[in-house]
């Protein structure tokens, strides 16, 4: 009997200590019933798990809303292994929907973690709302796939999907315009955005061809107002973003326009005639920049004496039967048929304004079906000849020999062993992507009005479907190699200390950093045009940042972290970290002052307010800045990403430059205080 009394007396302790030891996060697992919302409270470090059961075969169908915090959801298979992560960029509010594919029958698990600061807290509420039998055919996956968008209450996409020069699927998902439930359908015209580079490529070689001009010609020949920089730029440094220029878009925000405003190309023009320094010399690095294409459109112009979208219409559209294909450069003129674009936020759906009046850049618009005619052009060319079709697919090279993933408009890469080139599109709330796989002359594009959509991620989801048989392993297509490629494969872990030592600042580029954190033994990254984004670890010290294909590897000197090497687009760039510094010690008020952009024509007005410095516009408004390092601050809006004061040689601050992504070192000079 005293053993019994003392066996539950030590049991009774056991189970007051777990329940009143602090714990580090919290784990909660319970099983999610179809049709039964859970609302729920999660904290930044916490975990929640739901448990589905589901046969083999299956497609499920989830709808996460957030309502005041970001939440990761990941799913993993009955056997542990990871299946998919969904994040969409809506932030803390709007759906998270998530779908799930099942390969054998049991138990699948929905993990729920918070992309937000230590202690954060914010709702969201997970329904299980739709399973059913596996599609068995492509087309019906693809209708899967789009669950979410099936609806004429939401933006969504159209999508087509083209195989040895037929278009073997094409369909529309959602409202092109919310206000008048108008069915998007695969002959609905969207804005592409950036896409539209590869036709402004493709336009400069066929005047080429003509013998009208040269692509290493400078650019100076066609635009005499382009400024002497005293270095060569070519139409070729255009092609491949490795001019030095500096962005339009990022000098017009930063002298006080908003993407919302009408943009012409008179005014990018006047602003880039206003220039004086380049952000590198050409052919020196390679840096993604929109004005290059504004240029080289205008060269079209020039040269053909045609306005650039009536030369692409007579040159390449009717050639190739693209019926509902423009370039758009004034805002004002009516397109029949169209999408107009939207955002989610907290309220519901919300028009996002796009009021652009110029091209070469962008602008193009066109449909998911018109864009098929012109992947088709690349395998049997009708426009262009094989010629110019071998050469955009040329990659660049830098001036030292690199060798650029970027090729005229494209981007050339692989996917699962295969060949692919690809581009995307993203303005207002456009957003577009088409890739083609050359090899199995397959392709798709999808095209969204919607901000928060991933057409890329859908892109490869399509691919996916109808190639799962042509992936490579080893250097062997997959059904000769006689094994089966594993779905999946179990997640590599780091200790935790090691993560730690990775985080803190690192300078990219001079006045310009990259930020690394960690939340729930998650490394993230953040910079200049790169929200905070998670980092997959490949090794201990090597980690991949997928939606910028590049590879980290941190860099170890007398057992410290003090450098990262980051290799992308061919390239490859080393980032110091920075020691650490305390911002609350900085005396703001000796920053204060008026500074002046004679290249902007515009001011900014520094003042201190509550210990902390704010860069004041009349027309934009406040940029907060934080301090990084001794007379260097951080700004929060993307165009103002990073700010360097410089004193003369009494120390007094006499100016600034100011860098965003594609900017840098733009001066400004202190003209009172």
């Amino acid at each position: 009997m005293k053993s019994l009394k003392s066996l539950i007396l030590t049991l009774f302790l056991l189970v007051l200590i777990l329940f009143s030891s602090p714990l580090k996060s919290q784990e909660r697992q319970s099983e999610l019933k179809k049709g039964v919302p859970v609302p729920e409270l999660l904290t930044a470090g916490d975990k929640h798990r739901y448990i589905v059961t589901i046969d083999a075969n299956m497609f499920a169908y989830f709808s996460l809303v957030q309502k005041g915090v970001d939440v990761l959801i990941t799913t993993y298979d009955p056997d542990g292994n990871k299946i998919q992560s969904f994040d969409s960029p809506n932030g803390r509010s709007g759906p998270e929907p998530v779908i799930l594919f099942s390969e054998k029958k049991g138990n699948y698990v929905l993990e729920l973690t918070a992309l937000e600061e230590k202690g954060y807290k914010g709702r969201y509420e997970l329904v299980w709302l739709k399973l059913e039998p596996r599609g068995t055919t492509p087309e019906k996956q693809i209708d899967q796939l789009f669950t979410t968008w099936n609806t004429i209450e939401s933006p969504g996409a159209a999508v087509a999907v083209e195989k040895d020069g037929k278009i073997i699927y094409k369909k529309g998902f959602g409202s092109a315009e919310l206000e008048y439930n108008i069915p998007i359908t695969p002959q609905t015209v969207f804005h592409i955005a950036s896409i539209s580079k590869q036709f402004t490529c493709f336009s400069i070689l066929l005047l080429e061809k003509q013998g009208k001009l040269s692509i290493d010609d400078d650019i100076r020949k066609y635009i005499p107002e382009v400024p002497d920089f005293g270095k060569v730029i070519t139409l070729n440094h255009l092609m491949h973003h490795t001019s030095g220029l500096r962005d339009q878009w990022e000098l017009l925000a930063m002298a006080g326009w908003r993407l919302d405003d009408i943009i012409t190309k008179d005014q990018i023009l006047r602003i880039v005639s206003r220039q004086k320094e380049l952000n590198f010399s050409p052919g020196e690095e390679y840096m993604y920049c929109n004005t290059g294409f504004t240029l080289l459109a205008e060269v079209v112009a020039r040269v053909s004496g045609q306005p650039f979208p009536e030369f692409t219409r007579i040159n390449i559209f009717e050639p190739l039967k693209m019926t509902n294909t423009l370039f758009y450069d004034d805002c004002e003129k009516i397109v029949r048929n169209r999408a107009y674009s939207f955002y989610a936020d907290s309220t519901g759906y919300k028009k996002s304004i796009l009021s652009y009046s110029n091209a070469g850049a962008t602008s193009l618009f066109t449909t998911a079906e018109d864009l098929c005619k012109w992947s088709v052009n690349f395998e049997n060319p009708v426009v262009g000849g094989k010629d110019i079709i071998d050469r955009m697919s040329l990659r660049g090279v830098l001036n030292k020999g690199d060798t650029i993933t970027y090729a005229l408009g494209q981007d050339i890469g692989s996917y699962k062993g295969l060949k692919i080139i690809s581009h995307g599109g993203a303005d207002a709330g456009y957003r577009s992507f088409l890739v083609r796989f050359p090899d199995q002359k397959f392709s798709v594009n999808v095209l969204s009005n919607l901000a928060s959509f991933d057409p890329g991620g859908m892109s490869f989801k399509i691919a996916d479907i109808y190639l799962k048989d042509k992936e490579v392993v080893a250097g062997l297509k997959k059904e000769e190699t006689g094994i089966k490629a594993p779905a999946v494969v179990n997640d590599i872990k780091v200790d935790h200390d090691i993560l730690v030592s990775y985080c803190g600042q690192y300078e990219w580029q001079p006045g310009i950093f990259v930020t690394v954190s960690l939340e729930n033994d998650i490394l993230f990254v953040s910079a200049p045009e790169l929200p905070k984004t998670p980092m997959v670890p490949v090794s201990a010290t090597e980690f991949d940042v997928k939606p910028v294909s590049a590879r980290v590897t941190f860099v170890l000197d007398s057992g410290k972290v003090s450098k990262m090497q980051v290799k992308m687009n061919g390239g490859e760039v080393i980032a110091m970290k920075t020691p650490d510094f305390d911002p609350a010690k900085i005396n703001v008020s000796e920053y204060t002052g008026n500074f002046y952009s004679e290249e902007l024509s515009t001011a900014y007005t520094m003042v201190a307010d509550s210990g902390k410095l704010i860069a004041r516009h009349f027309r934009t408004g406040d940029v907060m800045l934080t301090g990084t390092k001794p007379d260097n601050f951080t700004g929060n809006q993307w165009y103002f990403r990073n700010v360097a004061f410089t004193r003369d040689s009494n120390g007094k601050i006499i100016g600034c430059r100011v860098s965003g992504g594609r900017v840098k070192n733009l001066k400004f000079t202190k003209i009172s205080e």
